[in-house]
């Protein structure tokens, strides 16, 4: 197994052993969800819309880096995506408050940078417009650093990305690479970077003799887990935060591997993502690594149970996905 991909599934053993679900829900309180950590303490998540997020301070001389227009608005214009799950971005009890580890790091940096968060939730190909059109100003949605990507965005980085392979429990399926998910119907988001590795695995075991994999795609998480259940598909290729808290929380499913981001030879990062040459990506990452330095990221993570996708330092626009064929 590469060495990658070892990070990437003691990683997964951690997400899994961190979220497991004492109960699906605290029968007290209809707004939080209570889990356990890897040393067994039980901890309830916050579900409803009042969150008592983690806060910080402002800091001057990195807010003075924000682009004129953004600081005179006083708000700084979040996008993310709708389809994303717990512990990602998601729906607080209220059905219309954002709420999730990704709008937590927005808010912290929005704390550093003096700006108000205003969070919009698209479908995932409408962040990517409405970051092109100046619409929003950065997206925070668990979207992965691209070679790709990087020619029309800046990134700055501030989570690891790994994906997971998610199995109806008790399949006995193990996916380490491309031959594990030959011939195997596997499901997929259209337009993500879990699709473009899944797509290159197919097309890597057609050219070693092998069968492609039977890419399937659904327009709902609902819709997929019930293909999963009743074995229309194989497999369910997302982002291992969201799986592992799905396996946890309703316990039908399992993790049958994960893999990073970005491929084997690379550690997958997750970025706020701006317009290129916006202007903005510098005061991001000198806010995220503010956050980083003075403990408030870490609380975060933790609050989401994703401490073990923390990254030490927020980089601009580092190494990411190759593009197909390099």
């Amino acid at each position: 197994m590469p060495a990658l991909a070892r990070t990437a599934t003691a990683t997964a053993i951690g997400l899994a052993a961190a979220l497991l679900l004492a109960g699906c829900a605290d029968p007290s309180d209809g707004s939080t969800t209570e889990v356990a950590d890897t040393s067994g303490t039980k901890t309830k998540i916050n579900l409803s819309a009042d969150q008592k997020r983690v806060s910080t301070a402002k800091v001057g001389s990195i807010a003075a880096q924000v682009p004129a227009k953004i600081r005179e608005r006083g708000t700084l214009e979040v996008v993310a995506s709708s389809s994303s799950a717990a512990p990602l971005n998601f729906y607080a009890t209220d059905n219309k408050t954002v709420i999730g580890v990704e709008t937590d790091i927005a808010h912290l940096v929005g704390d550093v940078l003096g700006l108000r968060i205003d969070t919009t939730p698209v479908s995932w190909e409408n962040i990517f417009v409405g970051l092109d059109s100046a619409k929003y100003d950065v997206g925070f949605s668990n979207i992965t650093v691209t070679e790709e990507r990087k020619e029309k965005y800046d990134f700055a980085t501030y989570r690891e990305d790994n994906l997971g392979f998610e199995a109806k429990k008790g399949s006995g399926l193990k996916v380490d690479g491309p031959a594990d998910v030959a011939g195997l119907t596997v499901a997929v988001s259209s337009g993500t970077n879990q699709e473009k590795l899944l797509v290159e695995w197919s097309k890597e075991n057609e050219r070693a003799g092998r069968k492609p994999v039977d890419i399937k795609y659904y327009q709902s998480d609902s819709d997929t887990y019930l293909a999963l259940q009743s074995g229309r598909i194989d497999l369910y290729l997302g982002p291992n935060p969201t799986a592992a808290y799905h396996v946890a929380a309703a316990g039908k499913t399992e993790i049958a591997g994960t893999y990073s981001g970005a491929g084997e030879t690379l550690q997958g990062l997750i970025a706020a993502t701006t317009k290129k040459d916006s202007g903005l990506v510098g005061p991001l990452a000198d806010a995220l690594n503010e956050v980083i330095g003075n403990g408030t990221y870490a609380k975060v993570l933790a609050r989401w149970g994703l401490s073990d996708e923390a990254v030490t330092k927020s980089e601009i626009n580092p190494p990411g996905l190759p593009e197909t064929g390099q």
